[in-house]
């Protein structure tokens, strides 16, 4: 009787998404294929963006529906983009699986497609769109509580299921007045490889005041928020210190810093 070997422990990634133009920069979009082709081919995809925060924990769409184009005052070819990959009804029942406890409802949102965050570095780094993807909401952005939802999810990696924290290492874009890059975003950039090749897990949980400039990288946390359930991820795996950064310098100033845990 033979049985079907079990499928590979998937990577934990963090990215910076980039906005719609990402998709003219040919170093950035080259970075992105090149860092995919390296990875095992997952079974399915799950993205946590930092452009979806909903609570109770949301579900998006399991089937194929259009993307959400969640930016404004862009030329129009950029409302073009399809991105039509399967849905994942059964990545979603074992999220809801793991996620789902006494008094920590999760709810389904069945029309709600993937956002800019998640669909525009796919594009780059699966392109032909035939992996199955589902997105899930930020419920917080508490640090401590997503750790939470990624050691939760951590069993997924073992059935071959590639989660994404889909953010920007630095996201200020209210702070971009002049050209070059910010020393506000070079400072909060340097601190946060320094503290992840350090594995300093309670330095990037209070990053706020323990980094420099970081009220200037981040007014708003969101998009660092989502590293947070990537280290939950390998928290679970004892995979901390094996972070590496697969893609680093700077797009329109911010930080483009992505990692990879495993």
């Amino acid at each position: 009787m033979s049985t079907a070997p079990a499928p590979e422990r998937m990577p934990a990634l963090y990215l910076s998404h980039g906005a719609p133009p990402l998709a003219d920069d040919a170093l950035w979009t080259g970075q992105l294929a090149a860092w995919s082709a390296d990875l095992p081919r997952p079974k399915a995809i799950l993205m946590i963006s930092a452009h979806w925060e909903e609570a109770p924990l949301a579900l998006g769409a399991t089937e194929t529906v259009p993307l959400v184009y969640d930016f404004w005052g862009f030329p129009e070819h950029y409302y073009q983009v399809r991105y039509a990959a399967p849905g994942a009804p059964e990545l979603a029942d074992s999220v809801r699986k793991l996620l789902r406890a006494p008094g920590i409802p999760v709810q389904d949102v069945p029309d709600r497609g993937l956002d800019h965050g998640a669909y525009v570095p796919l594009v780059e780094m699966y392109p032909d769109a035939d992996i199955p993807v589902l997105q899930v909401s930020m419920p917080t952005l508490d640090p401590q509580k997503l750790m939470d939802i990624g050691r939760r999810l951590a069993p997924l990696r073992d059935e071959g299921v590639l989660i994404v924290g889909s953010g920007f290492f630095t996201h200020n874009l209210a702070a971009l007045r002049q050209g070059g890059i910010p020393a506000w975003s070079a400072e909060f950039d340097e601190w946060g490889q320094r503290a992840l090749d350090a594995g300093d897990v309670d330095s990037l949980l209070d990053f706020l005041r323990k980094s420099p400039a970081g009220a200037l990288a981040h007014p708003r946390t969101e998009h660092f928020a989502p590293l947070f359930v990537t280290m939950g991820l390998a928290e679970a795996a004892g995979e901390l210190e094996s972070q590496r950064s697969v893609i680093d310098g700077f797009w329109l100033g911010l930080a483009k810093r992505s990692v990879q845990f495993g």
